[in-house]
C-alpha cells in the first residue's frame, strides 16, 4: 500500500535527484554550450531555392535546437555581393560562429577571412573559401557523380552519348565536374555532344529551356547527366516534352519527395541519383561548428557519404518520400559524422 505520506517522501526523493541530475547534466555539456541561449550562431546561404535546400535548412535549425543556440538566417539569393555583406552583418551581429552555404570563392574568400580575424568559428559547405582555418563540409561530391556514373554504365553499358548539365564556379559541381572528366577519359565509348547550364531562377524551368533547344539538335543522345536534382528536374520537363523518355535515361545528384515522385512516375526517364540526406548535412554542418567552439577539431574535410537511389529500388521499396526512404534506406537517415559523446542529436 502507498501511503500518503510515502508519496510525499517519495516525491521530495524525485525532486532531490532531479536537483543532483541538472547539474551533472550541465557539467557533461563543455563551455560555451553550458550555458543555453548564450551562443549564437549566423547560416549566409548563397543558394536557396529547391527542395535540397530547404531541407538543409530544417537540419540547421533542428541541430541549433538541440544545442539551445540562437540561429540567424541570412539568405543572399545567389547575389555574391550581398552574401560577402551578409559575412559582415553576421560579425557585426557579435555571432560566436559561421555558416558559409554555398557561393563563389571569389567573393567569400575575404569575407570569411575578415570572420576568422574577428575571432569567429567558420564552417563551409560546398563552397571552398580557401582558408586552412575554416572547416570545408562535403557531400563527398566525387563521390556522389562516381555513384550515379557508374549505374549509367551498369544500364547502358560503355558506350553512349551524353547531354550534360553544368555551371563552372560552383564547387560541388566542380567537384562532381572532375569525375564526370575521368569517366569520359576512362570509358572513351562515351561522347559528350552538348554542355549546358544555368542557375537562374526558377533553376528547373531555366534548364529545361535550354534542353528542349539541346534536345531538338541532338536527337541521338540517350543519357543525360544532371549533376543536381534541380538541373535533373529541368531535363525531364524537356525530355517528357519531346516524348523521348523511352530513349533518354536521366542520372543526377540530390534527392528530395518531388524528385521521389518524379523518378517513380510510369515510363519516367529518371533513372538513379546519387545522395546525402541534406537534413543530415545541414546537422553535420552545425556540429562541425559547435565542435570548434568548444574548442575540438572536426578536421578540414567533413565529408557526409552518399548513397545510390535507384528508380528500381524507389518502386521495388515502395518509397514514396524522405521519411520513407530513411526508414528504407538506413544509411541515408544519419552520418556518424562530427558527433562527439556530448553532442546532443537532433531531432524533428
Amino acid at each position: 500500500m502507498i501511503t500518503r505520506r510515502t508519496l510525499g517522501k517519495l516525491a521530495l526523493g524525485l525532486i532531490g535527484a532531479t536537483a543532483l541530475a541538472a547539474p551533472a547534466f550541465a557539467q557533461s555539456m563543455p563551455a560555451p554550450f553550458d550555458n543555453p541561449g548564450q551562443v549564437k550562431i549566423a547560416l549566409v546561404r548563397y543558394l536557396s531555392t529547391g527542395d535540397f535546400f530547404q531541407a538543409y535548412l530544417s537540419g540547421v535549425e533542428a541541430q541549433a535546437r538541440a544545442l539551445g543556440v540562437d540561429l540567424r538566417v541570412l539568405d543572399s539569393r545567389q547575389d555574391a555581393a550581398l552574401q560577402a555583406d551578409m559575412v559582415d552583418q553576421a560579425i557585426a551581429l557579435g555571432v560566436q560562429g559561421i555558416i558559409i552555404q554555398h557561393g563563389l570563392t571569389e567573393s567569400m574568400r575575404d569575407a570569411a577571412q575578415r570572420a576568422v580575424e574577428a575571432g569567429i568559428k567558420v564552417v563551409a559547405f560546398d563552397v571552398n573559401v580557401e582558408n586552412d582555418a575554416v572547416p570545408q563540409i562535403e557531400q563527398s561530391d566525387r563521390d556522389l557523380a562516381r555513384l550515379a556514373l557508374e549505374q549509367a554504365i551498369v544500364d547502358n553499358g560503355e558506350t553512349w552519348t551524353a547531354g550534360y548539365v553544368y555551371v563552372a564556379g560552383i564547387a560541388p559541381l566542380d567537384r562532381r565536374d572532375e569525375t564526370w572528366k575521368e569517366f569520359k577519359a576512362k570509358y572513351a565509348g562515351i561522347t559528350e555532344k552538348a554542355m549546358f547550364g544555368t542557375l537562374d531562377n526558377p533553376i528547373a524551368n531555366s534548364v529545361a529551356n535550354q534542353a528542349r533547344s539541346v534536345l531538338a539538335a541532338n536527337p541521338d543522345i540517350n543519357v543525360m547527366f544532371a549533376p543536381y536534382d534541380e538541373f535533373a528536374k529541368g531535363v525531364k520537363i524537356a525530355v517528357d516534352e519531346a516524348g523521348m523518355s523511352s530513349s533518354i535515361k536521366i542520372y543526377s545528384a540530390d534527392i528530395s519527395t518531388s524528385d521521389i515522385a518524379a523518378m517513380r512516375e510510369p515510363g519516367s526517364a529518371w533513372a538513379a541519383t546519387a545522395a546525402t540526406n541534406p537534413a543530415v548535412v545541414g546537422q553535420v554542418s552545425v556540429r562541425a561548428l559547435a565542435m570548434m567552439l568548444a574548442g575540438e577539431d572536426p578536421g578540414h574535410n567533413v565529408v557526409v557519404p552518399p548513397t545510390l537511389i535507384t528508380q528500381a529500388q524507389l518502386i521495388d521499396n515502395d518509397i514514396k518520400n524522405m521519411e520513407e526512404l530513411s526508414v528504407k534506406l538506413p544509411q541515408f537517415a544519419h552520418a556518424d559524422v562530427a558527433m562527439p559523446a556530448w553532442m546532443p542529436l537532433a531531432v524533428k
